[in-house]
């Protein structure tokens, strides 16, 4: 089976990319978050070099999706904690009425 082959520019080049049917659209939105990382990062100044640029946004963006998933799971955490409260008010509320 043939995968797509989607075409995305980061800064400034082309990239001829293969990806699975159906999820074109999310690489395209993929590859136009790290342009603008890529060109924020190019923009300070401070950076040179496409390589050096790339890392640095990488290891941004990582950064981002490791702290993300560390408030997922808190969140989470606070959830089951909070269910199990309502858990135990609900069987004791169902107690006191067939009681």
């Amino acid at each position: 089976m043939d995968k797509p082959t989607v075409t995305v520019a980061i800064l400034g080049q082309s990239y001829k990319i293969n990806c699975p049917k159906g999820h074109e659209a999310d690489l395209k939105e993929a590859a136009e978050y790290l342009n603008n990382q890529m060109r924020e990062i190019k923009a300070s100044g401070k950076i040179v070099g496409l390589e050096k640029i790339a890392v640095l946004a990488a290891l941004n963006i990582t950064h981002d999706m490791l702290s993300n998933r560390k408030y997922a799971r808190s969140n989470e955490q606070q959830l089951r904690e909070l269910t199990s409260q309502l858990d135990a008010a609900l069987t004791h509320q169902t107690k006191l009425i067939n009681e």
